[in-house]
Parts: structure tokens; C-alpha cells; sequence
């Protein structure tokens, strides 16, 4: 398998091509992380916050990329697997309590990390273009891994599921966390580039290249969707 070399770090530059994953698409899974209304929506407490802390300039870029490439490629890849009746999931933020006392200590801490969003509330909801449909698992969490304190794995264990497609925010955080969760469960996983991002393209591509090969392969929405097409 070819990956654009752009991920291919240091431990794999003498690597020209990789082993092809053996993916049988009804044992593929669909990951969708944390594209939610607080993180994602230009009404959204995090992009109001941002605005008048005077540092729209330095999280625009991230707001654009989430808008112009990130969620229509999203909405690319839940197309596609619903048109191929395909199983679908959803890891999102959001919390059982509405003070918050269920989080984990990450999502108690000042700063940026420090979120609060009841399941119900409009901020902890996935963006409209997302909207979870009838039989699609969403999975809540009160960690950065959708691994991490769920019964998201136990599930794709009582599913047959061998082949994660991951896409979402932030590459970084959540993304990082839960690709690794799944690559020590021994599932394989694709990366989807382009539907991810972080807050910066350059943590975004640093961690992807640091993931690359050895927790997934970094590909493309379209290298994705032909990869699971030509096994259909």
C-alpha cells in the first residue's frame, strides 16, 4: 500500500510501500469524533469565547478548515457507508450530570480542555450535517479516547468488527487517543487526513506522522472509500 509520504516518519523512510490491510467492508466500522455544535458551530460557546478573547484571529484557520474540508468530508464518508448499509458510530463529549461531576479530571481542568456538556444539550449534539440516524451507535465520553471508559470497544468485539475508518477532532487529542485505543485492541485503522484536523495544521500533521504505520495508515476521504469500494 502506497502512503503519501508527507506521514511516513522517520522510523519508515526506507519503506517505499506497506502491507495492505484485508478489509472485508460489513466488519468496518465508521468513526465519527467529537464533530459536535460546542466544538464545530460559529454560534457555539467555544467560537464565542474565542471571539471576544480577542483570538479569532489565531482559531479561524481551524473553524475554516472544520467548515470547508473536515465536516462535507465527514458527511462524505456517512454517505457513503450508509448508502452500503455499513455500520456507523459516533464518539462524542458529554457528560450524565449536568454539574459536570462525572467528567474525568482532564475535562475539569482550566483551560482550554475544560468542557461542559450534558447529554441532551444542544453543544453536546453532533453538527446537523452529522445527525446520527435509527440503529447508528453513539457512544458518550467524559475522557479524549473513545476507547477509554466506554463499552465502545466491547461493542465492536460483539459486532466482528476488524477495520475502523476514524475521522474528526482534534487529531492531536481525542483522534490520537482513541486511534491508538483501537490499534492496542488489535484493530487496524484508517486515518482519515482530511476529515481531521487540530488547532494547528501543525500538530495535525506532526501527530499524524507520528501515528502513521505504526497505529494506522494515513489516508485520504476518497483513498478510504475506494480502499472498502473495491472489496464491496
Amino acid at each position: 500500500m502506497k502512503l503519501d509520504r508527507k506521514y511516513v516518519s522517520f522510523y519508515y523512510d526506507q519503506c517505499e510501500d506497506f502491507p495492505d490491510y484485508t478489509i472485508d467492508p460489513k466488519k468496518t466500522m465508521l468513526l465519527l469524533v467529537d464533530l459536535q455544535n460546542e466544538f464545530c458551530h460559529l454560534e457555539g460557546k467555544e467560537a464565542k469565547e474565542f471571539k471576544e478573547a480577542g483570538l479569532w484571529d489565531q482559531w479561524e484557520p481551524y473553524f475554516n478548515r472544520l467548515h470547508e474540508s473536515v465536516i462535507p468530508n465527514a458527511k462524505k464518508l456517512l454517505d457513503f457507508f450508509r448508502e452500503n448499509n455499513l455500520p456507523v458510530s459516533f464518539g462524542r463529549i458529554a457528560c450524565l450530570r449536568e454539574d459536570g461531576e462525572d467528567r474525568s479530571s482532564v475535562q475539569k481542568t482550566e483551560g482550554w480542555n475544560n468542557m461542559l456538556m450534558p447529554v441532551g444539550s444542544w453543544a453536546a449534539e453532533m453538527v446537523e450535517e452529522l445527525a446520527p440516524e435509527k440503529n447508528e451507535i453513539v457512544v458518550n465520553k467524559t475522557t479524549d479516547s473513545v476507547t477509554t471508559g466506554t463499552n465502545y470497544l466491547q461493542l465492536l468485539r460483539n459486532m466482528g468488527i476488524t477495520t475502523v475508518v476514524v475521522a474528526g477532532i482534534v487529531t492531536d487529542q481525542c483522534i490520537a487517543s482513541t486511534v491508538r485505543g483501537l490499534a492496542d485492541e488489535g484493530l487496524q485503522v484508517l486515518t482519515v487526513e482530511d476529515a481531521c484536523t487540530a488547532g494547528d495544521l501543525e500538530l495535525h500533521d506532526a501527530e499524524l506522522k507520528i501515528m502513521n504505520v505504526i497505529y494506522t495508515y494515513v489516508v485520504k476521504t476518497q483513498e478510504a472509500i475506494d480502499l472498502i469500494k473495491k472489496e464491496l
